[in-house]
């Protein structure tokens, strides 16, 4: 007899609606979407916020001189990278769709099968992190170079950083720290992914918070200690962190770590077919665009890396709580959705509310922080080391990544809904050809633009990816029709439009009449601005009856009211 877990109603039971049998109107069903984005929401609000905390940390007593911070960012991004290849790819495009069919059918083989992925996994990754650890050294050449160009490779002279040995030594030292985390990363990827295929999202939803107060808490209690090893031993220790919340989420459910005859479990070879062509676009990302990526931008000199990891922890920031939220609200129904015929159009329902709820949240919150950009990064960074020019330069690199983000939004929606369909070589297949024009175009617009031509790289890269998705997808589910994806998109620019030019009106008119001088200052100059765009969309949405963001203050009123 199978142990059927206690859910959480606040978040799974909107997605349980979904999935019922008993139909749903368009306005429910849209805001039961609405509803459990709102729970991923309010973990990425909490995430987001102490992500900025430590970046503002980070900015505060490092700023970009000395190529510290720039050290971190290796350190942390190569047993990132590894995660990414070796196990984060399997979440939404393997584990999710694999896991929810045993969720529904069988939970006793479930146990099993996360059994045999928790020792899997733990086999492996304990071989890459004794591999870090054994040969940092190396590792960080291929992501900075060394500083002796006799030490290099001719072919990588074009890409080679000018560091100093501290800052090389550096980096291979936080390498060392960093590196178990890898183990604890992966591990935590499964537990999210059963969490996923049972509806529970609360704990994988606010598992990145607890990562990211784990490394502010260690950055500051560490401080009177040590230097900017502190931020890699609070990355490690996040690790675990997050880990524990998800093991702790699932104290009901009767998991092992189970390795003797793992890999011959019917669940984990399904995974691993699924997963082979996900891997095919995460060795071109992990192990050649990324790599590319930081050699391309380290030849504008220290600190380079650090402006693109601070404007990158602002604008995750809509992107987390608009496209990522949505797209895992809605992959567990998708899944069931796309297992029968019956429900094509129910499947094509559901992508549709979906792709118009991104719409009608991302392309506001892009608009409106491409406005207020300046003052934003100023508000958010500009103190201690961090100076004024580098606010101007975190600025323009934040607003050069910011054309993408909608077109990321709804391309991540469509990259889970052929994944739901448990089809994972299309969007692999798209993936490659994409970052293969990312490294193309940003070769071309080095020499013009210097790093910033990375940026605007990245924002096409995104543009060509959803292109294709999106002409894919429509053939293989045979369109889109009833959806109004157009209409939204109309009265979400247009209401957008005005909001723009409010924000901005109202931004110049305070530097004008009171140049910013203080903290409070700016401030003032984000929240008052803000504050009168966001009032004028919500007042053209009523006009112009967006049904679509409707719904998620809908949603978002009903929580506030329990």
């Amino acid at each position: 007899m199978s142990v059927e877990p206690v859910l959480e109603p606040s978040v799974s039971a909107p997605l349980l609606e979904l999935a019922s049998a008993e139909p749903l109107t368009a306005e429910q069903q849209g805001v039961s979407i609405a509803r459990a984005t709102s729970v991923l929401a309010l973990g990425t609000i909490a995430s987001r916020a102490l992500g900025f905390a430590q970046e503002l940390l980070l900015a505060h007593f490092f700023g970009v001189r000395g190529g510290l911070v720039d050290a971190f960012q290796i350190a942390i991004t190569v047993p990132r990278d590894l995660y990414d290849l070796a196990i984060s790819g399997h979440v939404n495009s393997a584990l999710v769709p694999v896991l929810s069919e045993y969720a529904a059918k069988d939970r006793a083989e479930l146990w099993r099968l996360v059994s045999a992925l928790l020792g899997v996994v733990t086999v492996i990754l304990s071989g890459l992190v004794l591999l870090l650890e054994l040969f940092a050294e190396p590792i960080v050449t291929i992501y900075r170079g060394r500083p002796s160009p006799a030490e290099l490779i001719p072919l990588t002279t074009l890409f080679r950083l000018a560091l100093s040995i501290e800052a090389f030594n550096m980096t291979v030292s936080l390498l060392r720290i960093t590196a178990p985390a890898l183990l604890f990363l992966g591990l935590f990827a499964i537990l999210s992914g059963l969490l996923y295929a049972l509806k529970r999202f609360t704990a994988p939803a606010f598992a990145a918070a607890i990562f990211n107060g784990t490394v502010v808490i260690s950055m500051v209690a560490l401080a009177p200690l040590i230097g900017i090893e502190r931020a890699a031993i609070g990355w490690a220790l996040g690790a675990v962190a997050q880990m524990g919340l998800q093991f702790v989420s699932l104290r009901d459910a009767p998991l092992r770590f189970t390795v003797r005859g793992a890999l011959a479990h019917t669940g984990v070879r399904r995974i691993g077919l699924l997963y082979i062509p996900v891997m095919l676009s995460l060795v071109v990302d992990v192990l050649i665009n990324r790599t590319f990526s930081y050699n391309l931008a380290s030849q504008a000199g220290n600190g380079s890396i650090a402006y693109m990891n601070w404007a990158t922890s602002l604008r995750e920031f809509p992107m987390g709580l608009v496209g990522t939220a949505i797209s895992i609200a809605i992959l567990p129904t998708l899944a069931r959705q796309a297992l029968s015929l019956e429900q094509r159009q129910a499947f094509k329902d559901t992508l549709g509310q979906g792709i118009r709820l991104v719409l009608s949240l991302i392309i506001p919150a892009t608009v409106g922080m491409f406005v207020l950009a300046g003052p934003l990064v100023g508000l958010m960074f500009e103190h201690g080391a961090f100076l004024a020019r580098d606010t101007e330069i975190t600025a323009l690199v934040l607003r050069l990544y910011l054309f993408g983000i909608p077109f990321a939004a709804v391309d991540l929606l469509l990259i889970f809904a052929f994944y739901a369909r448990k089809d994972t070589l299309t969007p692999a297949l798209v993936g490659v050809f994409s970052l293969a024009c990312y490294m193309l175009i940003a070769l071309l617009l080095h020499s013009g633009y210097s790093f910033y031509g990375l940026m605007i790289a990245d924002s096409m890269k995104f543009l060509i990816h959803t292109t294709l998705s999106l002409v894919l997808l429509r053939r293989r589910v045979g369109g889109f029709g009833g959806q109004r994806l157009t209409l939204t998109l109309f009265k979400t620019i247009l209401a957008t439009t005005l909001m723009a030019l409010v924000a901005y009106a109202v931004m110049r008119g305070l530097t004008v009449a009171h140049p910013p001088q203080g903290l409070s200052d700016r401030f003032m100059l984000v929240l008052l601005p803000s504050a009168a765009g966001g009032f004028t969309y919500v007042a053209m949405v009523q006009l112009l009856r967006l049904d679509e963001f409707t719904w998620f203050l809908q949603a978002i009123r009903q929580r506030t009211q329990r």
